[in-house]
């Protein structure tokens, strides 16, 4: 077995994972929006955050992530509230709707790849775990890593 440039597994392992969350939201059948349920989970993996810091983890503008919020709002999904840090400033959360939701989506998403993971038999479903394992510890270590600054250009 040949080795494989980090660079190399590292695009792979992007590509594929981003495949099958792309394949598994679009066969399922959910309620939500798709751009607002990944806001939904955007907000569910960072926990009561600034505007500014939605804008800037989803590579949105500020003005686009305030629209999609208002939406999140008008449905109940989620709560505002002053920053305690900053009473200018607003903080915002998911609300017990906005995380029912979500996990209503994800739900749908995991019943469309269910039947996929059925047909694989006890080792491929051993290998699926440690590949689970392994990406919990890059995210892990990616926490930890420093982030090179890139410049990115939205169009």
């Amino acid at each position: 077995m040949t080795a494989t440039a980090p660079s190399t597994v590292g695009n792979d392992l992007l590509r594929s994972a981003a495949r099958l969350s792309r394949w598994a939201s679009r066969h399922a059948s959910f309620e939500v929006p798709f751009a607002q349920a990944r806001l939904l989970a955007l907000l569910d993996e960072l926990g009561p955050s600034r505007v500014s810091v939605l804008a800037a983890a989803d590579h949105s503008s500020q003005p686009t992530i305030t629209t999609q919020l208002q939406r999140l709002a008008a449905s109940g999904w989620v709560h505002r509230a002053s920053d305690p840090d900053d009473a200018r400033a607003t903080v915002v959360s998911l609300s017990d709707e906005g995380r029912a939701a979500l996990e209503s989506v994800r739900r749908a998403r995991l019943a469309v790849l269910s039947p996929a993971l059925d047909q694989l038999d006890e080792p491929a479903l051993d290998r699926v775990r440690v590949a689970i394992e392994v990406m919990n510890e890059l995210l892990a270590a990616a926490a930890d890593a420093p982030v090179p600054h890139t410049t990115r250009k939205d169009g």
